[in-house]
């Protein structure tokens, strides 16, 4: 009896270690097994992150170059653009202002020879006017009429020989000319920035010939 029950006892010694062995082991093993979905799981996630990663591949890196080359060409080109147009608006403004100025003292000049011939011609005909109003005044003396007619004649001469003058002037290459004949003087006036010393001679020698005045009472200047 008491070997029976020694057997049981050893029986049942060995089926407790057998059981805590076997739970040993699967405890064992359950904890390999969390380790290991761990690990999957890290190595998921770290998947995962380069997945998602910012760095750019080959061709992104590309595209990204390209566009901001893109980019950069543009804001040169319209930084160029802007600093030609610029040069362009700096170089086309005094130019113009120039031109404009340039037209209107051309114009100006233009009017003074106009004007002063005109205003000269009609001091002519106011003349002539007058001195045949005189010759046919019935009451005027054979005296007055020969004076007027004197007059007259002078006074067409002088138109002709001022007429003549001024175009041997222009003949000369000059490109206008205005005169004025006073008792005992001559003016003239030529269109020029400068007059040569040659110039001024063949101006003196036109005047002093065609109007029959000596070259000491000839005054020319320029415009």
């Amino acid at each position: 009896m008491k070997v029976l029950k020694r057997n049981q006892l050893i029986v049942l010694v060995v089926s407790l270690m057998l059981i805590t062995a076997g739970y040993l082991n699967f405890v064992s093993n359950q904890e390999n097994v969390q380790t290991s979905l761990i690990a999957d799981r890290d190595n998921e996630t770290i998947g995962d992150a380069q997945l998602v990663s910012t760095i750019p591949n080959d061709d992104e890196s590309n595209m990204i170059e390209n566009l901001i080359n893109g980019e950069a060409s543009s804001s040169n080109s319209v930084e160029n653009n802007t600093n030609e147009d610029n040069a362009n608006e700096n170089d086309e403004t005094p130019t113009s202002s120039v031109v404009d100025k340039q037209d209107n003292n051309k114009d100006e000049e233009d009017f003074y020879f106009t004007t002063s011939k005109l205003e000269r011609n009609t001091m002519y005909s106011e003349l002539l006017e007058t001195y045949q109003d005189m010759y046919n005044n019935t009451n005027a003396s054979s005296e007055q009429k020969k004076e007027a007619i004197q007059k007259i004649n002078d006074i067409n001469n002088t138109k002709n020989a001022i007429m003549i003058s001024e175009n041997l002037i222009t003949a000369k290459g000059l490109e206008d000319a205005v005169i004025f004949v006073n008792e005992g003087s001559v003016s003239v006036i030529i269109k020029a920035e400068e007059l040569k010393s040659e110039q001024v001679a063949q101006i003196q020698n036109i005047l002093s010939r065609e109007l029959n005045v000596s070259a000491e009472t000839i005054h020319i200047s320029n415009k």
